[in-house]
């Protein structure tokens, strides 16, 4: 999860610890992006929310091996499985206008057309096909939505639906 704050101080998640790889403290990394070019730009990054200096990377695809400092055994790396290996945004490279990173989406208000509120953002998954908000409806369902034009669209910090896509 990002760390609290206002929005835009938020750490961004480029991976996330997988297991381990071998005896000697490597990681083996879910890449949240398209290769491990977004680690390896970075010289520290925060593991399980501690900073530690990136000794290298390995691409793999969508997944990646990874050496840090401080992390020496494989006990060490497998209680880290599942945690988050983040940057700070203002490490990053500004975003386009269309652009968005998944952080800046939750947590945010889903209108329908007409203005009413219909929940909030509790996640964004991808599975290959593009990116699905996750809508934690006002009552406690939860309902995946499309994130595309005409479907779901981000208009002045809030989340549009078409009610049509609700059931």
């Amino acid at each position: 999860m990002p760390s609290k704050g206002n929005r835009s101080e938020r750490r961004i998640a480029l991976a996330a610890v997988a297991g381990a790889h071998g005896v000697k403290g490597e990681l083996r990394l879910k890449l949240f992006s398209d290769n491990a070019a977004s680690l390896s730009a970075h010289e520290n990054l925060y593991v399980g929310g501690v900073e530690r200096r990136l000794l290298f990377v390995r691409d793999g695809g969508k997944t990646a091996v990874a050496r840090f400092e401080g992390i020496a055994d494989r006990s060490a790396v497998e209680a880290l499985r599942g945690t988050l290996i983040e940057v700070d945004r203002s490490a990053l490279p500004p975003l386009e206008e269309d652009e968005y990173y998944h952080a800046d989406l939750i947590g945010l208000s889903a209108m329908d057309r007409d203005g009413k509120l219909i929940g909030q953002v509790a996640a964004v998954e991808n599975y290959g096909a593009g990116d699905l908000l996750e809508i934690e409806l006002e009552g406690g369902k939860r309902s995946l939505i499309p994130f595309r034009d005409g479907i779901a669209e981000l208009e002045d910090g809030k989340v549009v639906i078409d009610p049509e896509f609700l059931a």
